[in-house]
């Protein structure tokens, strides 16, 4: 699962003239901005809605956002883990020389009010997210200028908010967790296959840090698990 370490540049050049200013707005209250619109509105998303959106829409294109970093440094009480045993998920980190790829999903007409309150209550609600506006570059060559998208973001105000840690803690920690959207691992995986499938040109150091931890930690799981089963078979001498 190792990647090529010789690839291109992680965030093409921008267009020459943004469409936009460099600076985003953001909503405190984690209601999406723009839930009364019904105007065209874009949704980036850079975990698991990447896969899963849950959400109808009308297009979807992959590309990135510059001035964020993706970090496993959101804690999760319901899709991914319990409160007994918090998962851990992606949120963004501000950070001026880095990129963030994922996938925009444009919503038309009824889908927008649709959208907007499904995702607050998955992700504001349910997942201690607010939400800013951002400018998302598609992937696409003949894109000239960047799209206003909205992006849900987990700030360290949250109350599930773990912060830092190391790649092997976090896979540690992910190994044990699961939710009602399933285990954290799946979380995990996915995110990594979707980076390596379709932004290939693209490198995610923290992610795939985590999931090579992972991997080196599960063959262990793998063998004590097998080792115990051998173990339970096989006939005990009586003491004597």
């Amino acid at each position: 699962m190792k990647r090529d370490p010789q690839r291109p540049e992680e965030c093409p050049e921008p267009p020459p003239r943004p469409l936009l200013s460099s600076c985003s707005s953001s909503s405190p209250s984690g209601q999406a901005e723009g839930a009364g619109l019904t105007a065209p509105v874009w949704i980036f998303g850079y975990g698991s809605l990447v896969w899963r959106p849950g959400f109808e829409f009308t297009s979807r294109k992959v590309g990135f956002i510059r001035g964020y970093s993706r970090r496993f440094w959101q804690g999760d009480t319901f899709h991914r883990g319990s409160e007994k045993m918090p998962g851990r998920v992606v949120t963004l980190l501000e950070d001026c020389g880095a990129c963030t790829w994922g996938v925009a999903y444009e919503v038309r007409g009824e889908q927008v009010a649709a959208s907007l309150q499904y995702l607050n209550v998955r992700e504001a609600v349910l997942g201690g997210y607010d939400t800013k506006f951002v400018e998302f570059y598609p992937q696409e060559k003949d894109a000239e200028e960047p799209i206003l998208a909205l992006v849900y973001i987990a700030t360290p105000q949250n109350p599930s908010y773990l912060g830092p840690a190391s790649e092997e803690e976090i896979a540690a920690q992910i190994i044990v967790s699961s939710g009602c959207a399933g285990h954290n691992i799946e979380y995990l995986l996915r995110l990594a296959d979707f980076m390596r499938y379709f932004c290939p040109q693209a490198e995610d150091k923290h992610l795939f840090s985590i999931e090579e931890a992972l991997t080196s930690i599960l063959p262990c799981l793998y063998y004590t698990e097998e080792s115990l089963e051998e173990t339970a078979s096989v006939p005990q001498k009586s003491k004597g």
